[in-house]
């Protein structure tokens, strides 16, 4: 979920490169795997949120067929709003099935009244459902959002009013697990709870039910940890989810694995904690601290090898005490009771796209265009995520967040092998340069090509592959990669700026030298079949191209993307799905008097008017595309 810039818990300390870095090897993984290579197929629309595609259906009508509906399920089926972090699972007893889910901000504009636009609603976990193998979605909402009163909402044990960070896990068993990060009180004040829950949805005909019908029943779903419910994300604030399930079919068979980082005070106090449920998410462990040895550290990924050991991965920042950038791992061997010290993987020169806040004026608005608390709070110092007004930086671009990260995963019927994956996008060795302005990737002023790094860690012996790039191009960025692994088989995917006509490593993604900003990202994937020792030639994913530097967020000034895609895969069937800005139509901001240096390029449709006492009034005409972003999805290698 977006996160505010002032707060900097999300990313580390950017100012300062080592002069060495021990590690990264540009080597390229030479040869090309004979991997599965599926028939192209056509990109796939999760959220129907555009009046088409038979809209948002309450998750208690999917599951019973008794028909229900609310303002909120209404407002989302033609809200053409925002969708960003998408997650997605195959079910492991039958690849027709898929369940996916993203923030979802279709239900914003819910409740308001007949000609105005009014931002009192929710924002979600997305439950999005395919029982064709991805080809079609039916679009719902997790149960338990503000505004549900269908049977299924007494049975959400949650206390807040917006969710997001959403991870998804299958057991063997025809259950799934939604996991999340919430925030802000119901009751409409300050307070930023924080709370990490588990939403629960199984077969309704019981575990030899037809498998069609798995994951489609809502259970429950139980809080994991609590905030500290501070206002402005302060305090004790849980965030940066992970999940995953045992279904080794061994003694943890079934168990399910969940992890986040906790942040505390203001910036750079963070710790992963992990959790376990023995009974289907029905409870929960107290939580546990991994990592009482660092700092700065988060974005926990969790991984079970096929004789039930539990893996989890993170990010660390460079810090004190010599603590190097680069990821983490600890091993757990009694079914995630305890855990063996952190090691290091790999250290990298991480990537971030950043620049120096420079706030300008912002225009008075009668009413906010976004929810007032949580999302869009403003930055200070330096900016991960910049545009128009408060949100604008110093060197005159418009771009969203893209940074490095780190994600794992490890083949569960994998028996002869106990070896974890590993994928991360970081600064490429040598591409280091000025960027001749406060803009920086790899440091403010310092601009640098980004690059996905493959790992394989075996849990066995301690011991590491050299880090090598998975697709090495000469041109374009690469970031928020993914991976899956089964029955042998890797599938990777992330987001590729080669075709970014405007490409320069001293610029962000999709921007010119002119400050405007165009169509830059697609997405990419591949597949191999010997441990990742080579990959097939890369296959672009994506059939249209996208802006992701649309001002959608903070009342029509900034972009923002999400902080991850996802890729899932059984056997050599895998799927993808990514944030998408095809469908959103571009404009101009009546607000900005002078047009800024993004030429109109990053501004979005929005109807406004100005009076001289109450200044302009909030974004009138949201439903007519200007903040049309949404999840989709593919087939891919």
């Amino acid at each position: 979920m977006k996160t505010p810039r002032w707060f900097n818990r999300n990313r580390f300390s950017y100012l300062r490169i080592p002069a060495a870095v021990t590690l990264i090897a540009a080597a390229v993984v030479s040869g090309i795997a004979s991997a599965f290579n599926p028939p192209a197929t056509p990109d796939t629309r999760l959220t129907n949120d555009n009046g088409a595609n038979g809209g948002y259906i309450s998750a208690y009508t999917i599951a019973t067929g008794q028909p229900y509906t609310d303002a909120v399920l209404d407002e989302c089926s033609i809200a053409r709003g925002r969708q960003n972090e998408p997650a997605v699972v195959v079910d492991p007893r039958d690849t027709n099935v898929l369940l996916g889910s993203s923030n979802d901000y279709c239900g914003v504009y819910a409740g308001s009244p007949p000609g105005a636009f009014v931002a009192a609603g929710p924002i979600w976990l997305g439950y999005y459902r395919s029982e064709n193998s991805g080809r079609s979605f039916r679009s719902s909402l997790v149960p338990g959002y503000p505004g549900d009163s269908s049977p299924y909402a007494a049975l959400a044990h949650i206390r807040t009013a917006s969710a997001g960070d959403p991870v998804i896990a299958w057991d063997n068993h025809g259950r799934a697990f939604f996991g999340s990060e919430s925030s802000d009180d119901p009751a409409g004040t300050p307070k930023t709870f924080g709370d990490q829950w588990v939403a629960v949805f199984d077969n309704p005909g019981g575990e030899n039910g037809n498998t069609i019908n798995d994951g489609k029943r809502f259970v429950r779903t139980e809080i994991v940890a609590r905030g500290s419910s501070a206002p402005n994300l302060l305090g004790k604030f849980n965030d940066k989810t992970a999940i995953e399930a045992d279904r080794t079919g061994g003694a943890c068979d079934g168990n399910v694995y969940y992890a986040w980082s906790r942040f505390t005070g203001n910036v750079g106090q963070s710790n992963i904690y992990f959790v376990r449920s023995t009974d289907h998410g029905a409870t929960w462990s107290s939580p546990m601290l991994l990592t009482s040895s660092t700092r700065n550290v988060q974005d926990p990924d969790i991984s079970v090898t096929a004789n039930g050991h539990v893996y989890v991965t993170y990010d660390q920042g460079s810090g004190q005490n010599g603590q190097p950038a680069g990821n983490a791992i600890v091993k757990s061997t009694d079914c995630g009771q305890t855990f063996s010290k952190p090691k290091v993987v790999a250290t990298f020169i991480e990537w971030e796209q950043r620049d120096v806040s420079d706030p300008e004026p912002v225009p008075v608005l009668s009413s906010p265009d976004d929810p007032e608390f949580g999302e869009e709070a403003q930055g200070v110092a330096t900016s991960r995520d910049c545009g128009d007004f408060a949100d604008h930086c110093k060197a005159g671009y418009s771009f969203f967040r893209l940074d490095t990260t780190t994600r794992s995963a490890t083949d569960q019927l994998d028996a002869q092998h106990e070896w974890i994956y590993l994928v991360y996008n970081a600064t490429k060795p040598g591409t280091i340069v000025s960027s001749g302005t406060t803009y920086g990737s790899a440091g403010i002023g310092n601009g640098s090509q980004a690059g996905v790094y493959f790992v394989r860690y075996d849990g066995a012996t301690g011991q590491a592959t050299a880090p090598s790039l998975i697709d090495a191009q000469p041109s374009g960025h690469q970031g928020y990669p993914d991976i899956a692994a089964d029955a042998g088989i890797l599938h990777a995917l992330w987001w590729d700026t080669r075709n970014d006509p405007c490409y320069s490593a001293t610029r962000p993604v999709g921007n010119c030298a002119d400050r405007s900003t165009v169509p830059a990202l697609d997405v990419y994937a591949t597949s191999s079949t010997d441990h990742g020792n080579s990959w097939a030639a890369s296959t672009k994913v994506t059939d249209v191209k996208s802006n992701g530097n649309y001002e959608q967020f903070d009342n029509r000034a900034v972009p923002f993307g999400g902080d991850y895609l996802w890729i899932t895969a059984r056997g050599s069937f895998a799927y993808g799905t990514w944030t998408d800005w095809r469908n959103t139509v571009q404009g101009s901001d009546p607000r900005e008097v002078t047009e800024d240096e993004d030429n109109a390029t990053a501004d979005v449709k929005q109807c406004r008017t100005f009076n001289a006492t109450t200044g302009w009034s909030g974004d009138q005409c949201p439903h007519d595309g200007g903040i049309d972003q949404d999840i989709y999805g593919a087939v891919t290698p």
